[in-house]
C-alpha cells in the first residue's frame, strides 16, 4: 500500500519542504515523445528547460549521440577543464535492517556480516592513504543498531587524520544528527533515492526505515540544514523507467540548487549489478548507449554539477565517460568489509564491480588520455 511508505516512524524528523511536490509536478508534465528536430533544438539552446531535458533522453536522441557527446564535452571542459577527481569508498559495516530485494546487503540475504572496530578502520585508512588518495567515502549498511551515529562519527574523525575530504553514504538521518557528523568532519552526504516511482519503490523496499519514501527523499535537504557543504543524488537505473527516474533525479537537484545555491551538488548514475539478491528481478535494462545518453543529458542540462562514474562500469567505458561528461571517478575499490588490509575479507560485498584497477593504474591511464587526475581541490582556511 502506497500509504504505508508515506508514514513516518516516531524517530523520523519531519521538515517543511516543497521539493517532493515540485518533483511530482515536473514528472506529471514530462513528455518523452520527441522528434529529431526537438533534440536538435534542445542541443542548440544555451540554457535548457525540463522539456529540453526530456528531448535529450528521448529515443531519437540515441541517433544523435555523437552530437550529444560533443555538446556535453564542451560543457564539461568549460566548467571543469580536464580535471578528474579521485576518491574511493570504505565499507566499515554491512549489517542492514532493510529488506531491499535488489541489494546484496538485504537483511534477509544469507551473507557474511561484519563490522570493523576502530583499530581495523584505522588500518584500512592507512592502507588506502598509501595510494595517494585524499578523498574517501565512508559507507555502512543501513542499521542504526550495528552502526549508530556515534560509531560513524568516530570513524569520520579517524578518516580526518588521513584524508582531506570525507563523504558518507549511510542511512538517512535527522538534521541534528547530520549536524553532529558535520562537526566530526563530514563534508558531503550521498543518498540514493533508488527510484522516484512510489509504486515501484513500495514493491522493492519491503521492510525497514528505507521503506519510508518521503523521509529518504528529504535526506539531502536535512543534511544541508545540518551544515554539510555538498550533497549527492542518484537513482539505481534499472529498477524503473530510466527516463522518468533520470528526470526525477535532475529535478530533485535543480529545485534544491535553486533553494540552496551555496551548496555543492553532484549526481551518480549507478546501474543494477549482480548481487546475491533475488535473481528473479527483471530490470528495466539500461545498456551502455543509454547510460552515455543519460550522462550527456545531465551534463548539458546542469553543466555545473559534479558527476561520478562508478566501478559498476567497465574500465574502457569509464575512461571515455570522464572525457565526455563525468568529473569524478572511484579507484582502488572494494565493496566488501576489511578487504584493503586482509587477504580474506571480513564481510561480503554489496555488489560486483566491473573495474578493479588500482588508483595508480587509473591515474596513469587518464594522464595518457590527456586528462588531469586530481586528488584534492579543497583547502580549509582558519
Amino acid at each position: 500500500m502506497i500509504e504505508e511508505i508515506e508514514k513516518y516512524f516516531p524517530d523520523m524528523e519531519i521538515i517543511s519542504s516543497d521539493i517532493e511536490e515540485k518533483i511530482q509536478k515536473t514528472l506529471a508534465k514530462a513528455d518523452f515523445n520527441k522528434t529529431k528536430d526537438d533534440v536538435i533544438k534542445a542541443l542548440n539552446k544555451e540554457v535548457l528547460d525540463f522539456d529540453d531535458f526530456c528531448a535529450l533522453l528521448s529515443s531519437p536522441a540515441k541517433d544523435l549521440i555523437e552530437e550529444l557527446a560533443k555538446r556535453a564535452k564542451k560543457e564539461r571542459e568549460k566548467y571543469f577543464g580536464k580535471n578528474v577527481y579521485f576518491f574511493t569508498p570504505l565499507y566499515i559495516s554491512n549489517y542492514c535492517e532493510n529488506q531491499c530485494i535488489y541489494c546484496g546487503f538485504n537483511c534477509k540475504n544469507n551473507i557474511k556480516r561484519a563490522k570493523l572496530n576502530f583499530d581495523e578502520i584505522e588500518k584500512e585508512l592507512i592502507e588506502i592513504k598509501k595510494s595517494g588518495l585524499e578523498e574517501i567515502l565512508i559507507l555502512t549498511g543501513e542499521s542504526r543498531v550495528k552502526s549508530n551515529v556515534e560509531y560513524i562519527g568516530q570513524a569520520v574523525q579517524l578518516a580526518k587524520k588521513y584524508f582531506k575530504n570525507i563523504g558518507i553514504e549511510i542511512y538517512p538521518l535527522n538534521t541534528d544528527e547530520y549536524s553532529y557528523l558535520h562537526k566530526m568532519g563530514v563534508d558531503y552526504v550521498t543518498v540514493f533515492q533508488e527510484t522516484y516511482d512510489k509504486v515501484t519503490y513500495e514493491k522493492k523496499h519491503l521492510k525497514g526505515h528505507k521503506r519510508i519514501y518521503p523521509y529518504r527523499l528529504n535526506s539531502q535537504e536535512r543534511a544541508i540544514l545540518g551544515g554539510v557543504r555538498g550533497v549527492a543524488f542518484g537513482a539505481l537505473l534499472g529498477l524503473f523507467d530510466y527516463k522518468k527516474d533520470t528526470l526525477a533525479t535532475a529535478s530533485h537537484i535543480y529545485y534544491l540548487q535553486k533553494k540552496y545555491p551555496h551548496v555543492e551538488f553532484s549526481v551518480s548514475i549507478p546501474r543494477l549489478r549482480p548481487t546475491v539478491a533475488d535473481n528473479s528481478i527483471n530490470p528495466n535494462e539500461v545498456k551502455e548507449l543509454e547510460l552515455l545518453q543519460i550522462m550527456c543529458a545531465y551534463r548539458i542540462f546542469m553543466p555545473f554539477i559534479n558527476m561520478t562514474i562508478s566501478t559498476r562500469e567497465r574500465a574502457d567505458f569509464r575512461n571515455n565517460a570522464v572525457q565526455i561528461a563525468a568529473t569524478k571517478i572511484s579507484a582502488g575499490v572494494s565493496t566488501g568489509i576489511g578487504e584493503h588490509t586482509k587477504k580474506e575479507k571480513d564481510g561480503d560485498n554489496q555488489f560486483e564491480i566491473a573495474d578493479s584497477r588500482s588508483v595508480d593504474e587509473i591515474y596513469k591511464t587518464l594522464e595518457a588520455l590527456g586528462m588531469q587526475p586530481v586528488m584534492n581541490d579543497y583547502v580549509y582556511v582558519g
